[in-house]
């Protein structure tokens, strides 16, 4: 399995990515969260000029976030620093918009920004509307302004529902997904793709991987699993979850009603340190700080084992490559880590289990 990174936006971003590439690493990829982190068109312009192989993603972005016709042109640019390099996340904005206090946007919408980006930065012309007036657009600039010589690579963010998963049939695109280590459920996301991919009855040409995000924490000997260290590096994901569950538990209890007595609990923890509540309006503001970000000692009790073991990878060296295995006989292409310790150590110790 090929083995890459995520990060936020961040200072010295360009750096990491010059790391993950002397690693070997096959991506390196930057979130597209506005309200929480800085831009990762702007960040990806360092990675691009400080690198010369590794390929460079946005994971992920969405209509919710940017129009068609300025994300077209963020790619396309990117690609004329990294020719053949740029990889594009899009996804109904979960996250990007639950950190505004919105919904995310519909599968419908997202299908119909997918079309246009690949349009554009194929060069071709595509369908723009505003209301009731509708355009055919196209890139007036060529030359060493934009690339859409260099195919970019398209991926649709899909976790257990089976709209994106259909989208990125229809489309041509590959899937990824944030801590799905179910091999189960990616069988079913891949079927998904495929009977749509079919009943479209046209190849879109564009390559069809998959990614998954999670953590890894490689066990020393004895090492308690679910231990200081482990939360730690795995604790930005569960947190992520819960505040995801405590977000929705009002409009969307679908969610956070799958959880059980014990995570349920952790999530009514977690408002109460928040001074929030499932029904308060500003609740984004106070839920989504330092969202994926190293979590504060206080917060470790909220790390449940439970969380632990579905969403990140934690064990001895054979623990972990057992259930990669698993992972890629279900279809998965690439292992993408978030890590948030020391991100130098953890892209090394991704490097030497997978490349």
């Amino acid at each position: 399995m090929r083995a890459g990174v995520v990060v936020a936006a961040q200072p010295g971003v360009e750096d990491l990515a010059v790391r993950a590439e002397e690693l070997g690493l096959h991506s390196f990829w930057v979130n597209d969260t506005p309200m929480v982190h800085r831009d990762p068109f702007v960040a990806l312009s360092l990675c691009a000029k400080a690198t010369s192989r590794i390929r460079l993603g946005i994971g992920v972005t969405s209509p919710a976030l940017r129009s068609a016709p300025a994300t077209a042109s963020g790619l396309a640019s990117l690609n004329a620093l990294a020719p053949g390099r740029i990889t594009c996340g899009v996804g109904t904005g979960n996250t990007a918009r639950r950190t505004l206090g919105m919904r995310p946007t519909t599968a419908s919408r997202l299908e119909n920004f997918t079309v246009a980006l690949q349009d554009l930065c194929a060069g071709r012309s595509t369908e723009y509307r505003e209301g009731d007036r509708v355009r055919d657009i196209r890139f007036l600039h060529a030359g060493a302004h934009v690339n859409t010589a260099d195919p970019i690579e398209f991926v649709v963010a899909a976790l257990l529902g089976p709209k994106a998963a259909a989208v990125a049939g229809r489309r041509g695109t590959g899937l990824i997904s944030f801590g799905l280590l179910d091999p189960t459920a990616w069988h079913a996301l891949h079927d998904t793709r495929r009977h749509a991919a079919q009943d479209a009855s046209r190849d879109h040409g564009s390559r069809a991987d998959s990614y998954v995000v999670t953590s890894l924490h490689l066990l020393d000997e004895d090492e308690d699993p679910h231990g200081v260290a482990a939360r730690d590096a795995t604790g930005h994901l569960v947190l992520s979850l819960l505040a995801f569950a405590a977000d929705t538990a009002a409009d969307t209890p679908a969610f956070a009603e799958q959880l059980g007595p014990e995570e349920s609990e952790a999530v009514r923890r977690l408002l109460d340190r928040r001074g929030t509540t499932a029904t308060a309006p500003d609740r984004h503001t106070k839920l989504y700080p330092n969202y994926l970000g190293r979590i504060a000692p206080q917060d470790r009790d909220l790390v449940l084992p439970s969380l632990m073991n579905t969403l990140a990878l934690v064990g001895t060296r054979d623990d972990i490559l057992a259930r990669i295995t698993t992972l890629e006989q279900a279809g998965v292409d690439e292992l993408l880590i978030q890590p948030v310790i020391d991100p130098s150590t953890e892209m090394a110790l991704l490097a030497k289990l997978l490349t």
